[in-house]
């Protein structure tokens, strides 16, 4: 029961595709391999191709259908890049796919560009249904896809176990280790295609192995392989734990540790982490990052539940850019003290005085001793240039005539990698002579200057000098970019240029800011792009932002974009279902450091000792009022009770604000057992909102004083929360909030009802909920209301009743995909069961409803653990301990989904 006091998880079902060409009049049946592609970065390569992007997608789909064709594949569905085809057998699917990768790399590309496309396989014995397969092996062939890189073929261990003695010519199955694939609760151990002629190192598969897997450089490593053998050598020693690379910013760090991680993928049977910290300024944001990217459940997020959890791992972690943490080093050492069998590759331009630590120092790439073309090609600083100059002009090359002025270039720059690639990204528009020309003259006063090290003044004149390029417009762009930690979408650059854009769609001047190569643009959530900047080149850009008075005008209205955002996706959480919650965890995830940025410059810092002073109180007041439904549904709730304590500090007098902000961190603390503290809370918020007179925000801090009230005992206090919030809620403006604070005050009495043993009370405040529920066309609020209908009726004995409108609702819930539900109904079904005598299913469930738990970081509350003790002692006396164990550990292993998938099955096969 209670499932209105649930948190909301977020999981993806991906049940069935069904293609959108010609109908397929008769598809394989029985075992069958199922292959999914598409091109790696296609956002990026449509900005750079533009006009010729048509002619590479048409160029691709001809090269695979020729190979799906030849191989007897049927394709079943083709969206944009991507393709899913079928084969009757696995020998057919790995002989197209061999075939595809190899045309591929020989076709004539438009713009001297190469498409990598990513293809992964599954063989299984999915069910024809309308055209199309259902089951769980169409999601495994997905999401294996999925977890590939461009020119990657993956397959999955059914798949490798029908072709390994049977492979193509020149083709070999590289073992990648056992992964956590998305959506799919049991470990797959997958394979790769190693086909002789083409690329066979890729990074870490992007599975949950690996949470947050390497990033793939746009360009192959040059000048650094000395290094890279030797740190490669150092971190596969069992002795060495940590190892630092310092340098200064510019100077390839990230780079290089990027590659020597790609080199010790099965070193580490746990998987590679990369963990971004270059936005994080606090001790508790690293901590909450670091746990973050490890994908541990939110309960897990704090200590001690952190350590427990990755106290037995054996993984490598890539912490970049600590520089800016003067604490990193006691976060790095109480690491590894916890965790004796993790290793850690830092970038910082400071070694961390770690016992232990080994440190290198990344020198700027090898200059050439001569100028000639012989020698030059040897020099790591040359082999860049030309590099990224062919990025921008494809049939650039190092000759006798250019030599002397691209080596003059590279000496200039101190060999820099950022510097140089700064520089060769104007070879799109000059020759090296000019570029020279005016390197010469952007950096000759900067040069003599004594102020900072040599190195970092000629970084940060380079990068001057490239936006002294940029025409006015494009330098105010530029500027405001620096305000966005972690990345933006399109509106939100458009949020802090209005004035610039007055409603352009600004991807046309983003796209300019790219070809001169002081911003990036990657794929984001649902393929939109997404705007970077180095870190190096945003500290410049915040730097102008201040020197120009505009910098607080910026971060207001980029903190006032974000609260538009948060606020969005607070509502898509409450009305959201299945794969809808998945995608708003991505966005919230993705947009977290944005904001905390906003969260700093509107409180200040969370961090004691600090002397950031807030700036907008009242606005990080509403962040946190917003920002506290997507913490709980999985969120991090040490940082987030951070947030809410600051946010409360700084409140002196009443507002509506401050009185929702004092509810939200009851809650937190309702969840984390601090049960006479939140009441508190709860009370405070109530008798504010009550003073400022906000009767909307008022009905919502009466329900959460009542549920702090039902958690202590206080059930007749609850009771006059949730009578006093009923009457407010039928005064709300707004119709359709007015209907849903009444359907949820009337489904929590009708819990209290029922603990008052008035089980015909609760069933009537259960249907008057459904019915407004239903004339909203809330769904799964209807569902809830037909649960607990479900439970009252079992409460009043009638088993048989109860059994049977829960086996009703099994299809509903298992599409709405809502892992709190799935939870709930699997531990309530399985109380039915054990009234009926069918124990070892009751059991099964049990043990897939705690094992999804365990997963999502959704323990039960106090009441709920009581009462599952409670309702399982009969099965507990009825079977045998051996028996009792066995059948738990089955369900332990199984999804919810499947548990549940298999108890209505049962059901059926009864009727």
């Amino acid at each position: 029961m209670g499932l209105e006091r649930s948190t909301q998880g977020d999981l993806s079902r991906l049940c069935w595709f069904r293609g959108c060409n010609d109908v397929v009049s008769s598809l394989p049946s029985g075992t069958v391999s199922l292959l999914f592609s598409d091109i790696e970065g296609s956002t990026a390569l449509l900005l750079r191709l533009g006009a010729l992007y048509a002619d590479a997608l048409d160029g691709q789909r001809r090269v695979l259908r020729k190979a799906w064709n030849a191989h007897g594949g049927t394709e079943l569905g083709t969206e944009g890049d991507s393709f899913y085809v079928v084969f009757p057998t696995a020998d057919g699917a790995v002989a197209a796919a061999v075939e595809g990768q190899r045309e591929l790399a020989q076709y004539p590309w438009p713009g001297g560009e190469r498409l990598r496309v990513r293809m992964g396989m599954h063989t299984g014995s999915p069910r024809v249904h309308d055209g199309g397969y259902v089951g769980i092996d169409v999601v495994r062939a997905a999401r294996i896809a999925a977890s590939a890189h461009g020119g990657q073929v993956v397959v999955s261990s059914a798949t490798e176990g029908l072709v390994r003695g049977g492979l193509p010519s020149g083709v070999s199955l590289r073992d990648l280790g056992t992964h956590q694939v998305k959506d799919i609760d049991v470990p797959e151990r997958l394979f790769q295609l190693a086909i002789d002629g083409l690329p066979s190192a890729f990074p870490a598969l992007k599975t949950l192995g690996a949470s947050s897997s390497l990033p793939v450089p746009a360009s192959p490593l040059v000048g650094r392989c000395r290094e890279l053998a030797e740190l490669t050598a150092v971190l596969s020693s069992p002795e060495v734990r940590l190892v630092t690379l310092t340098g200064p910013g510019g100077s390839g760090k990230t780079r290089l540790a990027i590659a020597i991680a790609n080199q010790l993928v099965s070193r580490f049977p746990d998987g590679i982490y990369f963990v971004p910290l270059a936005a994080v300024t606090t001790v508790a944001t690293m901590w909450t990052t670091i746990a973050e990217v490890l994908d541990l459940p939110p309960e897990c997020r704090i200590t001690p539940g952190f350590f427990e959890s990755v106290a037995h791992r054996s993984a490598l972690l890539v912490l970049d850019n600590l520089e800016q943490l003067t604490d990193a080093d006691a976060v790095v050492a109480r690491l590894l003290e916890a965790a004796p069998q993790i290793v850690v590759l830092a970038t910082s331009r400071r070694r961390l005085n770690v016992p232990g630590e080994r440190q290198h120092a990344v020198s700027p790439l090898e200059l050439p001793d001569a100028e000639t073309v012989a020698e030059a090609e040897g020099s790591g600083a040359v082999q860049l240039f030309v590099q990224q100059a062919r990025g921008f002009k494809a049939d650039f090359s190092l000759t006798a005539e250019n030599v002397a002025d691209i080596t003059a270039i590279c000496r200039r720059l101190d060999g820099l990698p950022l510097a140089i690639q700064l520089a060769a990204a104007r070879i799109r528009l000059l020759g090296p002579a000019a570029v020279l020309g005016r390197l010469d003259q952007a950096l000759d006063i900067a040069a003599s200057s004594r102020l900072g090290p040599r190195r970092q003044r000629t970084l940060r004149d380079t990068i001057a000098w490239s936006y002294d390029l940029l025409s006015a417009r494009q330098q105010t762009v530029f500027r405001r970019l620096g305000v966005f930690a972690g990345g933006a979408e399109l509106d939100a650059v458009s949020a802090v240029a209005t004035d610039i854009f007055d409603g352009e769609d600004p991807l046309g001047l983003v796209t300019e800011l790219v070809d001169a190569s002081l911003i990036t643009v990657a794929e984001g959530v649902g393929g939109e792009p997404r705007v970077g900047m180095l870190e190096t080149v945003r500290a410049f850009a915040l730097a102008q932002l201040d020197a120009v008075s505009e910098l607080d005008g910026v971060r207001l209205s980029h903190a006032k974009h974000y609260l538009a955002v948060i606020e969005e996706l607070r509502v898509q959480v409450l009305s959201g279902v299945g794969h809808q919650l998945l995608e708003t965890r991505q966005k919230f995830e993705l947009e977290h450091d944005n904001v905390r940025d906003a969260l700093t410059w509107a409180l200040g810092c969370v961090d004691p000792g600090t002397s950031l002073s807030p700036n907008d109180p009242r606005l990080g007041m509403n962040l946190c009022a917003s920002l506290w439904t997507l913490w709980v549904d999985g969120g991090p709730y040490s940082e987030a009770r951070l947030w809410l304590e600051r946010a409360v500090s700084l409140g002196d007098e009443d507002s509506p604000e401050l009185g929702c902000c004092l509810g939200a961190l009851s809650a937190f603390l309702l969840r984390q057992g601090g049960l006479a503290e939140a009441c508190d809370l709860a009370e405070r918020s109530v008798a504010m909102l009550r003073r400022v007179g906000d009767r909307d925000k008022l009905c919502g801090a009466l329900i959460g004083l009542g549920g702090a009230q039902d958690e202590l005992g206080d059930l007749p206090s609850a009771r006059r929360s949730y009578e006093e919030a009923l009457a407010l809620a039928s005064q709300i403006d707004d119709e359709h909030d007015n209907k849903l604070r009444q359907a949820s005050t009337l489904n929590r009495l009708g819990v209290l009802e029922i603990s008052d043993g008035n089980f015909e009370k609760a069933l009537k405040l259960f249907d008057a909920a459904i019915g407004i529920r239903h004339e909203i066309g809330d769904e799964y609020a209807v569902l809830v209301g037909r649960h607990n209908a479900a439970c009252t009726l079992h409460f009043m004995g009638q088993p048989q009743e109860a059994y049977r409108r829960m086996s009703e609702q099994i299809p509903d819930l298992l599409r709405l995909a809502r892992p709190d539900m799935l939870i709930i109904l699997a531990e309530d079904y399985a109380a039915v069961l054990i009234d009926l005598g069918d124990h070892k299913r009751a059991v099964r469930l049990l043990g897939a409803a705690e094992a999804m738990r365990e997963r999502h970081g959704t323990p039960r509350e106090r009441s709920q653990a009581t009462d599952i003790e409670k309702r399982f002692a009969n099965a507990r006396a009825a079977l045998a301990p051996g028996v009792w164990d066995h059948e738990y550990q089955l369900g332990h292993a199984l999804t919810v989904e499947d548990a549940l998938t298999e108890a209505y099955a049962a059901s059926t096969a009864c009727d």
